[in-house]
């Protein structure tokens, strides 16, 4: 029996990619399309009837998921033809964005973030690209700089910056993207994909009123609790 008459269809059903050439094909939309930066970071290989991750850690944090090597910021690259390099030496590498270069990241809790998206979007406010993390936090894309002005931004707003979990992620750091994995906890996710209207990130300005008011009311809840 062909594979028509299986499906029961008159074409042959597309053959979904491998998960290696999704990682690939990622990578290097992100440098033509969005130019951003990328390297490629740690794998997850099979292990004692788990995914374990290639840094042979055995209690890794970010398994899969984290830097391989130290000088990583002098491998990321946006060039298309060295990501194709790279990743087809291993197709299985995780997908590393570094920080305050072409973007910076607000990094809030999960439960803040979505908190956040729908006050900014009663506001009607300009967002960028939006990551959720299978460790449950939510990174807002904004433009680089992020980290020099947030703390004297959060502390006009009346709220104390060590209060509540609110994280510029800028130069020195990194991200994951999607379709990444963290070990078996799952793949990092678009909240709010890049597409052509996101295109020119908002300042952190423009969004630090909403995220710090979403994270203060989680912080305030939690107290509640204890």
């Amino acid at each position: 029996m062909g594979v028509e008459e299986t499906i029961g269809v008159t074409e042959t059903a597309p053959i979904p990619k491998q998960r290696g050439e999704q990682l690939l094909d990622h990578a290097v939309r992100y440098a033509e399309e969005r130019h951003w930066d990328v390297f490629a970071g740690t794998w997850l290989e099979a292990g004692d009837g788990r995914e374990v991750c290639s840094c042979g850690t055995a209690e890794c944090p970010a398994p899969g998921a984290h830097a391989a090597v130290k000088d990583w910021a002098g491998h990321a690259t946006g060039s298309a033809v060295q990501i194709r390099r790279v990743w087809g030496k291993n197709p299985a590498a995780s997908i590393l964005l570094p920080t305050g270069r072409s973007f910076d990241a607000l990094d809030v809790p999960e439960s803040a973030g979505f908190l956040a998206l729908a006050r900014l979007d009663r506001m009607q406010r300009t967002l960028g690209p939006v990551t959720l993390t299978p460790d449950h936090r939510m990174l807002f894309f904004v433009l680089p700089g992020a980290g020099a002005k947030m703390t004297d931004l959060v502390r006009n707003l009346g709220w104390i910056p060590s209060a509540i979990d609110l994280v510029a992620r800028g130069e020195g750091e990194y991200v994951a993207a999607p379709p990444t994995r963290y070990g078996g906890r799952g793949a990092v996710q678009w909240a709010r994909r890049p597409t052509p209207a996101n295109r020119w990130l908002p300042d952190t300005e423009e969004l630090i009123d909403a995220l710090a008011y979403a994270c203060g009311s989680e912080a305030a809840a939690e107290r509640r609790r204890r």
